[in-house]
């Protein structure tokens, strides 16, 4: 029995002739010919007034998080239910990080979980859009201006997402997408940075250039380039970028791929959500998702550990995600939870993701859908 994996890369086709490309043009360091066409693709997708490529999306938080200008003692509050790189980026500048509950529907940051953690240290907001669902950001937005905060977006799930029909990652002063090989479009590790207030563009410039304004040199604005502030090196490979070129041209063609894939899911499954043995995604209507992933919540995690055992002994690839940050050794070095953890880890607990790639074929949908139902309904009785 073939294995169905969990993931598989994306690949088209032309990423190795764009990668020769690269090579053959003797430019294959950062913001060449491929950086560039990325780059003014995800401008143009997003409208961002600015979209920096990086060497991860970690490193794209990193960067907002430096240029959020936080210092030891500012308070930021972000979901537990996030990937560490989330907290990481807001740590390493010496923050305070304030975890707050999510809501059990999306699995996203609570709105009225970040106004009761508000307080007179508090500088940014951290709003993680999961499974590339947007957050409620009418109200998240209506909070960061009343309080005056920062408003950072970390939608590395979120490519190609919008909320309201704006793209996430442009609601906030700074947004930060993943092209890592999990992702919807991949570079193998990659990110970027979108930059939605044109005043942080040179800032980011100098800052993601080892302190150098050489991205000015590199426009012709100044005859040579010199050491302006911190910084460090966040700028990716031309040939890293030339593998995500290949994926960018067909970017639409990936994501109806995806979101076929994600409706037959759907389709396959709600008859066993009928009778109650698991629940399925909630999209509100508002938003457009990317078809990032699919998950199932089933009663809990005993329930889940068994049923991720019996997919795998079928050769069916599953996945849980994040272990709660407030609980892990460095959230409880780094921050504090607030309030009480009423859904966070309960409901992280309770889902588990189903392969989800560019190319997932029908039968194989059909046989993870097979195998789910034969759990509930056959021969785990």
């Amino acid at each position: 029995m073939e294995t169905i994996y969990f993931n598989v890369p994306p690949f088209t086709g032309n990423e190795l002739k764009y990668v020769e490309e690269a090579i053959n043009s003797h430019h294959i360091c950062g913001d060449n010919q491929f950086c560039k066409k990325c780059s003014e693709w995800l401008e143009k997708d997003t409208g961002a007034a600015r979209v920096l490529l990086t060497t991860s999306g970690s490193h794209a938080l990193d960067m907002a998080a430096q240029l959020c200008e936080l210092k030891p003692g500012d308070e930021v509050i972000l979901p537990s239910y996030t990937f560490s790189s989330t907290a990481n980026a807001f740590a390493l500048v010496g923050a305070t990080l304030v975890f707050v509950d999510i809501l059990p529907d999306t699995m996203n940051i609570d709105p009225d979980a970040i106004e009761r953690a508000i307080t007179d240290k508090t500088k940014v907001i951290c709003a993680v859009h999961y499974a590339g669902v947007g957050c409620d950001m009418e109200r998240i937005c209506k909070i960061a201006e009343e309080h005056n905060l920062i408003l950072v977006e970390d939608a590395a799930h979120a490519v190609l997402a919008d909320y309201n029909g704006k793209r996430l990652g442009t609601y906030g002063r700074f947004g930060c997408y993943s092209f890592h090989e999990t992702k919807n479009y991949s570079m193998g590790e990659g990110g970027a940075i979108l930059l939605n207030n044109p005043e942080d563009i040179e800032k980011a410039e100098i800052l993601r250039e080892k302190g150098t304004d050489r991205s000015r040199f590199l426009l012709g604005l100044v005859d040579k380039y010199t050491w302006r502030d911190k910084g460090s090196s966040y700028v990716p490979s031309d040939m890293n970028a030339a593998y995500l070129w290949a994926q960018l041209q067909m970017a639409h063609e990936i994501n109806n791929d995806r979101l076929r894939s994600w409706a037959r899911y759907y389709e396959l499954l709600t008859p066993l959500k009928e009778k109650g043995y698991l629940e399925l995604p909630y999209i509100p209507e508002n938003s457009k998702h990317n078809a990032h992933m699919f998950y199932i919540k089933v009663d809990n995690i005993d329930v889940r550990t068994k049923l991720s055992s019996f997919l795998s002994d079928r050769e069916v690839k599953t996945a849980f995600h994040y272990v709660p940050l407030h609980s892990a050794p460095a959230g409880l070095k780094y921050g504090r939870f607030d309030s009480e953890d009423k859904v966070t880890t309960k409901e992280s607990e309770r889902l588990l993701r189903l392969p989800m790639y560019y190319g997932l074929k029908d039968e194989d949908v059909i046989r993870v859908c097979d195998g789910i139902k034969a759990f509930f309904e056959g021969e785990n009785k």
